[in-house]
């Protein structure tokens, strides 16, 4: 009896185990465009969104979502990011805005990043509806 109850816990407690990494492996934030445009007010002392807006010490980010990096027309960027290959898309921006100098090293963007993950959603969110 003991012997088929401690089998039993085995199971359960792996089946669980796995459930449990699977749920957060798949478990993607949804990001909030209005609470993102909250948050990107720290952004703003660097970055424009207007449509035809102009570069600052950052680029324009209007439409930046799907663009190849360093293809904003009128900005120097760094020779590494226009080395980098990178296309902005959601994953490839939360891995910037959490440490741009860990995705591209030697990139002009001197901001440390956004730690929580539910502000990089959000900022996600809000760069995507500037189309």
């Amino acid at each position: 009896m003991n012997r088929i109850f401690l089998m039993l816990s085995v199971a359960v407690m792996a089946a669980i185990s796995l459930s449990s990494a699977a749920f957060a492996e798949g478990d993607a934030i949804i990001g909030d465009p209005v609470k993102g445009a909250k948050v990107f007010k720290k952004c703003k002392a660097c970055h424009t969104v207007d449509k035809g807006g102009r570069n600052l010490v950052g680029p324009n980010l209007f439409g930046i979502v799907g663009l190849k990096a360093a293809h904003i027309e009128g900005f120097k960027f760094s020779p590494a990011l226009k080395k980098s290959g990178l296309t902005w898309d959601e994953a490839t921006l939360d891995l910037f805005l959490k440490k741009p100098r860990k995705l591209v090293k030697k990139t002009k963007m001197s901001f440390a990043g956004l730690r929580k993950p539910k502000d990089r959603a959000n900022v996600i969110a809000y760069l995507k509806t500037l189309k």
